[in-house]
């Protein structure tokens, strides 16, 4: 009897896990559509009635209501009477004034540019193509360069999903032995911000589209480290800036395919000195998925698959990427839960 009644709870619990997967994109929706909708902003430090959400939003009282119940579903608000919401430490993240806001990442996520392809994730899997190219009839980051104002969120959020690293990074490294650290593809500079900060002596450039690094500017002197950093407009497939001792790649090697990688290191190798190094910055997975892992890596490797037909590596898989244009890896360091980055050092062979 009592091993019976252990299946039947080990079979519920079976059917909980399954039906909130299944559920997970309504989630993502309904924290999208708060954040557009301005409902976290509206509420505060404080508390706010469904009711003044509403008005304040121009929205639907009751839908309203609905609404913020669920995002009490999910840990984002809490409900201290009928009607009556407050936000909890996870839900002041998507406030787009907080110091720490995930506003833009959850705006983006939760966006056409990134979910109409996942609705695709079959086609991916069996063409080993990303959805995307085919849906919107360009490749994702060609997408964005003809949306400026897309391309803002977009930047801004990986600005925002770079800030745990940022704060994790520049104490796990030792910077300050360089004299020009590098930042390809290093967008709105939130990491090289952090790096310089933590490391008075290097300057810093960073080379990127001109759409990739139209905040950089704004972000670098609200962080006090512009007067450091040269802003330099190029195409990592084509070249890569002379100059430096340090190179780094934050979330770039992932964006591609083994090839592309292949040519945006390669031109790293051609302009590194002798005794200069490359840092990529990336999650390393595991050569197994281990019992209780972080399923995070694992759904974004699947991301970049439908969306820009990247995909996330293996130690084995850098260690075969990196010999493959020169270079030889020489430390791995991984930061400290629940950061899921490692840093990979190589030096030119």
């Amino acid at each position: 009897m009592e091993a019976n009644e252990e299946r039947a709870t080990s079979a519920r619990a079976a059917r909980s896990t399954v039906s909130q997967l299944l559920f997970g994109q309504l989630a993502t929706y309904a924290v999208g559509a708060a954040v557009r909708l301005g409902v976290f902003d509206r509420i505060g430090d404080g508390t706010r009635t469904a009711d003044d959400v509403a008005t304040a939003s121009g929205t639907h009282p009751q839908a309203t209501l609905r609404l913020l119940r669920g995002l009490a579903g999910l840990d984002l608000l809490v409900e201290h009477e009928p009607g009556v919401f407050e936000a909890t430490a996870a839900g002041a993240l998507l406030r787009s004034d907080a110091r720490d806001s995930l506003a833009a990442l959850a705006r983006i996520f939760s966006e056409p540019v990134m979910t109409r392809a996942r609705e695709r994730m079959e086609d991916s899997v069996r063409s080993g193509a990303p959805a995307f190219d085919s849906i919107f009839g360009t490749d994702f980051f060609s997408h964005l360069k003809g949306k400026p104002e897309l391309s803002e969120v977009f930047n801004a959020a990986m600005g925002q999903s770079t800030r745990i690293a940022a704060q994790d990074v520049p104490s796990h490294y030792d910077f300050g032995r360089f004299s020009t650290i590098v930042d390809v593809g290093g967008g709105d500079g939130t990491l090289l911000a952090a790096v310089l900060r933590a490391h008075p002596a290097p300057r810093g450039v960073i080379y990127d589209s001109a759409e990739g690094h139209a905040q950089a500017a704004a972000k670098l002197a609200a962080e006090g480290v512009a007067d450091r950093v040269t802003l330099e407009t190029g195409d990592f497939f084509t070249a890569a800036p002379p100059g430096g001792d340090l190179y780094m790649l934050k979330s770039v090697i992932h964006d591609w395919n083994d090839e592309q990688c292949a040519a945006i290191l390669g031109h790293i190798r051609d302009v590194l000195p002798a005794d200069g190094r490359l840092l990529i910055v990336e999650p390393v997975l595991a050569d197994t998925v281990q019992p209780g892992a972080s399923a995070l890596a694992y759904l974004s490797d699947l991301n970049m698959l439908v969306n820009v037909g990247g995909r996330e590596r293996t130690r084995a898989d850098f260690e075969e990427l990196c010999a493959t244009a020169g270079f030889k890896i020489t430390g791995v360091t991984p930061l400290p839960a629940p950061d899921l980055y490692v840093l990979i050092e190589a030096a030119a062979v």
